[in-house]
Parts: structure tokens; C-alpha cells; sequence
């Protein structure tokens, strides 16, 4: 990389973009030692220091402007946090064992997003590999990690992180993380990575000390300035990021990209930055290895999907309807789902987006979205639960607190048995009682304002427009939050939560054995759906094998009356073998035993 520290032959190269000054000193710290070296300057903005003899281990900072001391913005690893020296790591010292690994296709992902620091009792990369058989026992097939970039304190989503090249010490050093991959692909799993593009948390950034351009006025996100991808000075901060996913995908040999909300990054520039960080991604992984990256993204812009720079989006839309259907919530962003819960689901699942264009009454009467059906259905993520969609809620509740049990166990077979490609979120299929809540360790000078802005986020929840609600929601800066989200695992013991995890391994044996081999050549178009009742519908699928895949599902606690199409049954909630009837919750899935002429 042209950022950060290079390990040489001799010694170790050290560079660092910083235009806003004049002069930059290398300061390399050996415990109470310190050697101070003037840094060469270059051209536009960069200052550059060769150190014979420095190699993996040592640490060092900058000085900058009056004196002030920050350390590398592309640090491999900061051992003491984010305010602290950095630590040269040698990127070749890993004796990888994965070399026959090339990843898997994409039709065959099932997701399991996770959070390191809350998934075991350690919080550590270890003990997230100390699971990795009980999650390919699951029939998990790809690890999703949320942003293990650096952060400042002991704990947080990930999502304020300012050193994104390096792996949070809280977590393990970077030789951990890659031996949990590392193993992940001995047992057959990808790993991904969710990475943050569109800010830089708000502890612990040095970079406006420095180096302002990489930020602009010009635009503004809920953070704070945009970062600047468009205006003078972009090259160097377009390039800091593109090197940071290829730094992930060559170093770490991760399996793909989770790139969170990307509707907040700004660029005018004529080439994207998501166009062009695909496009040097995919030319510099080559054919053979198979590299997916994934969007978040609430603009639903389908564009992104066409062709092969980006596998799939998150489909916010199909949760939020199905959120509706099991809970009735329909305040905040779920309004927008309350009309027609099921016809909004029903699109979801055949064409992909429930919002194509439509007008968004949340976000203020503007239309959202673009056209959808055109894309198959492996372009589209489908979840039940996530980090957002549990942790953004004030108390972390997880669907089972919200639903019947009945209720969740309906849709439960709805995303996991459906053609688009599932994600579970931690714990739940085992019916985890543990909340995810949000939680951060931000210095004094700024608990407050965090404290104060999660209190703002839930202003347009009716809800919580008295204080009492309010003055109950969790304090994120306390340890005692954190700590209450650590999944139990002892409770895997109990015979309720047993009872879920053995109907969550049987529905994904049978995604693998009816599901999945039929996925590859899906096009798009090969969906549609009909509602049956206010909350019952039939969707169907014409798969890769050219066989028709069918649903029939009543979200309600009342009976339906409604005809089953021909064909295998190879699973239902009921059991029932009634034709004409669904019953209360009942979910039904049938194979078509002939190709269908269309669908």
C-alpha cells in the first residue's frame, strides 16, 4: 500500500499524507525511549522516512501541527487504542494453510452476522473460533463479522471506528483474526466483513489535524462533514479506501464485503466511488477466487446490482414488512409498511424491492427506489433480525420478545426456504433471550452527546414522545449494557431453546437439499406472487433447474381459506394435508414435480 508502514527487506518504510502541514516527525516509542526522525516530503502532501533495522513490533507515531502526536490513519494494529502508538505488523509473518481455498459461489451463502465482542464469553476472536462447529452444524455457511476496525474504548458496534486497517486489540492481535478465518475455511465457511465508508466515528479521528481535504463542507451526512471522494485532493482519500477493502481481502483473505449504508456517501465525481472500488477489487482477486460484495443501502438503488461488481443488498424492505406482520408496530420507519403489510412482502419476495420508485411517507414524501424484478433473487439479502434492526430499537429486543412464538416461527421458514439468500442474526436460532443493545466507551467529552443523540433517534417513535420511556433506556456508556448482551450459551441446555435450534438446523437441511442446488442460473423476472387474504399470499419462483418453487403463507392467527398448487410438499408449519385450508401461522412449501412453462 502507499499508506502506512511497509515492512522492507532492511527496515521499514513510513508514510503519511498530511497536507495540512509543513513538516512531519517520525517518533518511534521503545517503552520510556523515544527517537525522533524528520520525515522527507513529497509530492502532494505526502512525507515519507525509511528506518534501517525497524521491523514487525515496532511502535511508532507522527507529530504533526503544535506538537501533537496521532498515530498512523492506516495502522495494522494499535495494541493501547486509538490514541496511541501504532505497531508495525509484517502482513507476510501469517503461515497461511488456506491455499487451496477459492471460496464459495454465491447461491450457496447462508449468513450469520456476528458481533466478536458480545458472540462468547471472552468477546475475542478465539472465542469466536471455538464455535466454528457449531455453526457449520447449523448449516451456516459464511460468517458475516460486524466492523472489527478500531474503536475507541473497550466496546462498541464497530460502526465508530477510526483506524479502519486495524483490527481492535480488544478483540485479539491481526495473527488472531486471520487464524479464525483460517479455520473457517478448513471447515468449508467464508468469512466477510462489514467496513464502514461513509464516516469516521467521532472519538479518536485525528485526520482534520492534518489532512482537512478528506473531508468536505460541500455535504453533509448525520456525522458530521461528508468524506470528500469528489472534490480537490480525492484521489488520495478515494485510494485510502480502495486500498483498505483490498487490504481485507488480500491480507485477511476474507471472502467479501459487507458495505454499510452507502446511501451516505457522497460523490458527484463522473466513476463512483462504489464503481470503482468494485471494479479494482474484482480485477485485482481475479476469476478464480470468489470475492462478494455486499450493500447496505436504503436508497434501494438497483443499479449497483446489474452485472458483477455487487452481489446482493440487505433487503431492509422484506424486515420491515414481515416486522409489521408479526408485531403490528407501525410507528417510525415501519409506517411505510402499515398500509399493506403483506402485498409489501409479496413484492419483496418476487421482485425484490417493496419500494421501486414509490413515495416514502417516512422519508418525507420523496420517492425511493428503483426496479427490481429484473434481478434474480440471490441479489438480495433476507433477515429476520439484524444488528440494526434489533440493536437500533432503545431496548434491543429481539423478535421473540415482540411476536408470538408461532408467529416467529412462520417467518422463520418464510426467509430461510425462500430463493434470496438468508441471514440469521447471532442467537437467534436458538430463540436467545439476551437483548442487543447499543453500546460505546467514549471518552468524557463525549458520552453525553451519544447518550443525548440515541435519545433524538427515537424522537418519531410514538412510543417514546413521553419521558418516563426515556429516562428507562439504557445507558450506552455503561459496561453493565454491554455485558447484558452477551449471548448465554448455557441456555443452548434448556429444552425450549433446544426445541429452536433443532427446527433451524432442519430448515436449513432442507434449503441445502431443496433449495440451493436449484439456485445457479436463477434469472430475474422469475418471480410472482398473489395475496390470498389480508395477511396470506402465494408467491412462486421458477428456479435454475427450471422446476417451480411455491410458498403459501398465512401470517395470522386466523384460518384461511385458500388452494394449495400441486407437488411435493417438503415442508409445513401444520402438517396439515389439507388443500383448501392454511391454517393459523401455517407457512407451506412446494416443489413443483414438473417444469413449469413460465412463471
Amino acid at each position: 500500500m502507499s499508506f502506512g508502514a511497509q515492512v522492507l527487506p532492511s527496515g521499514t518504510r513510513f508514510r503519511l499524507w498530511a497536507p495540512d502541514c509543513e513538516r512531519v516527525t517520525l517518533v518511534i516509542e521503545d517503552g520510556a525511549d523515544e527517537t525522533a526522525l524528520a520525515m522527507a516530503p513529497c509530492a502532494a502532501g505526502w512525507f515519507e522516512h525509511t528506518v534501517p533495522g525497524a521491523g514487525a513490533g515496532t511502535r511508532y507515531r507522527f507529530e504533526v501541527k503544535d506538537g501533537l502526536r496521532v498515530p498512523d490513519p492506516a495502522s495494522r494494529f494499535n495494541p493501547d487504542d486509538v490514541h496511541s502508538a501504532s505497531e508495525v505488523i509484517d502482513p507476510a509473518a501469517f503461515d497461511w494453510q488456506d491455499g487451496t481455498w477459492q471460496g464459495r459461489p454465491w447461491e450457496e451463502a447462508v449468513l450469520y452476522e456476528l458481533h466478536v465482542g458480545t458472540f462468547s464469553p471472552q468477546g475475542t476472536y478465539e472465542g469466536v473460533r471455538e464455535r466454528l462447529d457449531y455453526l457449520a452444524g447449523l448449516g451456516v455457511t459464511a460468517i458475516e463479522l460486524m466492523p472489527v476496525g478500531d474503536f475507541p474504548g473497550a466496546r462498541n458496534w464497530g460502526y465508530d471506528g477510526v483506524l479502519p486497517f486495524a483490527p481492535d486489540s480488544r478483540y485479539g492481535r491481526p495473527e488472531q483474526l486471520k487464524a479464525l478465518i483460517q479455520a473457517a475455511h478448513m471447515r468449508g465457511m467464508m468469512v466477510l466483513l462489514d467496513v464502514v465508508y461513509n464516516h469516521f466515528g467521532p472519538e479518536g479521528n485525528y485526520l482534520h489535524a492534518y489532512a482537512s481535504p478528506f473531508f468536505t463542507a460541500r455535504h453533509h451526512t448525520p456525522w458530521g462533514d461528508a468524506i470528500n471522494f469528489a472534490g480537490p485532493s480525492s484521489r488520495e482519500v478515494r485510494e485510502f479506501f480502495i486500498h483498505n477493502a483490498l487490504y481485507w481481502l488480500e491480507e485477511y483473505h476474507l471472502d467479501g464485503l459487507r458495505l454499510d449504508a452507502v446511501h451516505a456517501i457522497a460523490d458527484t465525481s463522473p466513476r463512483h466511488l462504489l464503481s470503482e472500488l468494485a471494479e479494482r477489487v474484482h480485477a485485482a482477486m481475479g476469476r478464480e477466487r470468489q470475492v462478494h460484495l455486499i450493500l447496505e443501502n436504503d436508497a434501494n438503488e438497483a443499479a449497483y446490482l446489474d452485472g458483477d461488481h455487487y452481489v446482493a443488498q440487505w433487503n431492509d424492505d422484506l424486515h420491515h414488512a414481515l416486522h409489521v406482520l408479526l408485531t403490528g408496530e407501525t410507528d417510525g420507519y415501519y409506517a411505510d409498511y402499515a398500509d399493506d403489510p403483506i402485498h409489501h412482502l409479496g413484492r419483496c419476495l418476487a421482485e425484490g424491492f417493496a419500494y421501486q420508485g414509490e413515495i416514502s411517507a417516512y422519508r418525507g414524501r420523496s420517492r425511493r427506489g428503483q426496479p427490481s424484478a429484473h434481478l434474480a433473487p440471490l441479489a438480495f439479502v433476507s433477515f429476520l433480525q439484524s444488528h440494526d434492526q434489533v440493536g437500533n430499537r432503545a431496548f434491543g429486543e429481539r423478535i421473540g420478545n415482540l411476536a408470538s412464538a408461532d408467529a416467529v416461527r412462520a417467518a422463520t421458514a418464510v426467509y430461510l426456504l425462500a430463493p434470496g439468500i438468508p441471514m440469521l442474526f447471532m442467537g437467534e436460532e436458538f430463540f436467545a433471550r439476551s437483548p442487543f443493545l447499543f453500546f460505546s466507551d467514549f471518552g468524557d467529552g463525549f458520552k453525553e452527546a451519544v447518550t443525548q443523540g440515541r435519545l433524538r433517534e427515537f424522537g418519531r417513535f410514538r412510543r417514546f414522545n413521553d419521558l418516563s420511556p426515556q429516562a428507562a433506556i439504557p445507558d450506552p456508556n455503561r459496561e453493565q449494557t454491554f455485558l447484558a448482551c452477551k449471548l448465554d450459551w448455557a441456555s443452548l441446555d434448556e429444552p425450549g431453546q433446544a426445541a429452536w435450534l433443532a427446527y433451524y438446523r432442519e430448515l436449513l437441511r432442507l434449503r441445502q437439499e431443496f433449495i440451493v442446488p436449484r439456485l445457479r442460473g436463477m434469472a430475474g423476472h422469475v418471480g410472482r406472487f398473489s395475496v390470498l387474504a389480508r395477511r396470506a399470499l402465494h408467491a412462486a419462483w421458477r428456479l435454475g433447474d427450471g422446476k417451480t418453487l411455491h410458498l403459501v403463507a398465512n401470517l395470522s392467527a386466523e384460518a384461511v381459506a385458500a388452494t394449495k398448487p400441486p407437488g411435493e410438499t417438503f415442508f409445513s408449519t401444520s402438517g396439515s394435508l389439507e388443500e383448501s385450508l392454511l391454517r393459523p401461522w401455517e407457512v407451506t412449501w412446494i416443489l413443483e414435480s414438473r417444469h413449469e412453462r413460465a412463471v
